[in-house]
């Protein structure tokens, strides 16, 4: 039976869209994302939507609230978990926020990264399919598709709808 772990995964846009905030993932030795940049986000709690989970996982990860967000897609990643657990992933561009941003949080330092960039820093494999949809400006959310085995994607594939 599938049963994905429920996540949301957030970029938070600069006030001149060109930056976003990301964080990189380096405080703890045991962490399956050490090493890596990430956006903000975590697993959904049962009583939550996805854009409550967004909201409180950046609140607890960079001390801001948002004020204006936008679905840009959701993914589905069977096999992503260190143990082959499956995860779903609803993605969100965060395009305002009130606030003064953290520097860190327990899982790592937060950094401002130029877009035009990121394709450049150490982050999940995967990721690197998907990022460029989250940013490209169409207004159409993407749904996709990303098996991994052995903490590699074994494919990808998107609809817009």
């Amino acid at each position: 039976m599938y049963r994905p772990i429920l996540a949301t995964l957030g970029f938070i846009l600069s006030e001149d869209e060109r930056q976003v905030l990301l964080v990189h993932r380096n405080k703890r030795s045991e962490d399956a994302h050490l090493g890596k940049y990430n956006g903000l986000g975590g697993k959904m709690e049962a009583e939550e939507d996805a854009l409550a989970c967004l909201k409180r996982e950046v609140k607890e990860e960079a001390g801001i609230d948002c004020l204006e967000t936008e679905l840009r897609g959701t993914v589905n990643w069977p096999g992503f978990g260190p143990d082959g657990e499956d995860w779903f992933g609803f993605i969100f561009l965060v395009k305002s926020y009130r606030g003064a941003v953290a520097t860190e949080n327990e899982e790592g330092d937060l950094y401002w990264k130029q877009i035009a960039e990121l394709s450049e820093l150490p982050m999940w494999e995967g990721d690197k399919y998907f990022m460029p949809l989250v940013f490209d400006g169409d207004p159409r959310p993407f749904h996709g598709h990303m098996p991994y085995k052995d903490g590699s994607p074994l494919g990808w594939n998107f609809l817009r709808g």
